[in-house]
């Protein structure tokens, strides 16, 4: 996939679109008329046990990265443990190095996958601010991918930013009486319940089952649905609810917003690129002003992504210094 994006903004469409290592490079890419390109590793597993593989990554183009998805790594445990149990208690003594590696050499430590406890431990160990790159906020829907108001200001003394995701299943949570049955069902047939609308997750162990079990499962589900009927889908206002919710936590310059359209996002009336207006205009509704919403779309992730970089540089003459 690196080696794909290099190829999309270096030879094949150069013209419409270019790879960014920088948030300079951003505005500059932006302001020329072309799309931005940013890398990103979402889950450290492939890097196996070596940590010279984060200056790998690096160099290669990365700038941001999630040590654990929806399940545990060897760097960390996921947020999935909520349901599946712990493996670390958080970050693993390999993750904790990788924090102080992903400082030195100047990538973005994203949060969102990761477990809570995960989080709390990287917010204590980074000399450099975090990111959630696509997390929504777990007052207003109680799911295990969102940060609770502890974590939302322990994001806020580390300088960083949650780009809150308009992501439906994350914006307007189900009743808990669904989620619990949903959660059983899920368990009595070994299936691991994802993201994707609580089925998308799944659907490949499902087209698995034997026929019978597979009949088994949708009657019950049915009946989930008859019993627990799945909520209206979420809107922009409800996602413009979450990002007011934590500019009023943690302010303005702490927030940022995010799609996940290439994973399953999108509300009613942001469903993709094309209706991104239908975001400003609510927020323009709201009392925002011009200069709070350019924080909004990308202000503020291009601070953090200035700092990591600062950071990054100062550790590097710091360790240059030292005695030999």
């Amino acid at each position: 996939k690196v080696e794909a994006i290099h190829r999309l903004t270096g030879e094949i469409a150069p013209q419409r679109i270019g790879l960014a290592l920088t948030a300079d490079d951003v505005r500059r890419i932006a302001a020329s008329g072309r799309k931005v390109a940013l890398i990103g590793v979402e889950n450290a597993y492939p890097l196996g046990e070596d940590l010279r593989k984060i200056r790998e990554f690096y160099d290669r183009g990365a700038r941001y990265m999630s040590l654990a998805h929806n399940g545990h790594s060897q760097w960390s445990d996921s947020n999935t443990g909520e349901t599946q149990g712990w493996r670390w208690n958080g970050l693993s003594p390999l993750g904790k190095q990788a924090i102080a590696e992903m400082n030195r050499v100047g990538i973005m430590i994203d949060i969102s996958h990761p477990s809570k406890a995960s989080s709390m431990q990287t917010f204590e160990l980074s000399r450099a601010p975090v990111i959630a790159s696509h997390s929504a906020v777990r007052a207003l829907c109680n799911h295990s991918r969102n940060m609770d108001d502890e974590q939302l200001q322990a994001l806020k003394r580390n300088g960083g930013v949650i780009q809150v995701v308009a992501f439906a299943s994350y914006i307007r949570c189900a009743p808990p009486e669904r989620q619990a049955a949903l959660q059983k069902l899920y368990a009595d047939f070994g299936l691991r319940q994802g993201g994707r609308g609580g089925r998308g997750g799944v659907q490949a162990a499902l087209d698995s089952l034997p026929p019978e079990r597979r009949a088994d499962f949708e009657r019950r589900m049915a009946e989930i649905d008859r019993l627990y009927p799945v909520p209206p889908r979420a809107t922009v206002k409800d996602f413009v609810d979450h990002i007011d919710y934590a500019v009023k936590l943690i302010g303005i310059d702490h927030v940022g917003i995010s799609s996940d359209f290439d994973g399953g996002g999108g509300v009613d009336g942001w469903s993709d690129a094309s209706e991104t207006f239908n975001v400003t205009l609510e927020l323009v509704r709201r009392g925002y002003s011009e200069e709070e919403i350019a924080k909004l779309w990308s202000g503020n992730l291009l601070r953090v992504m200035n700092e990591v970089q600062r950071v990054a540089a100062e550790l590097r003459r710091s360790s240059n210094r030292l005695p030999q």
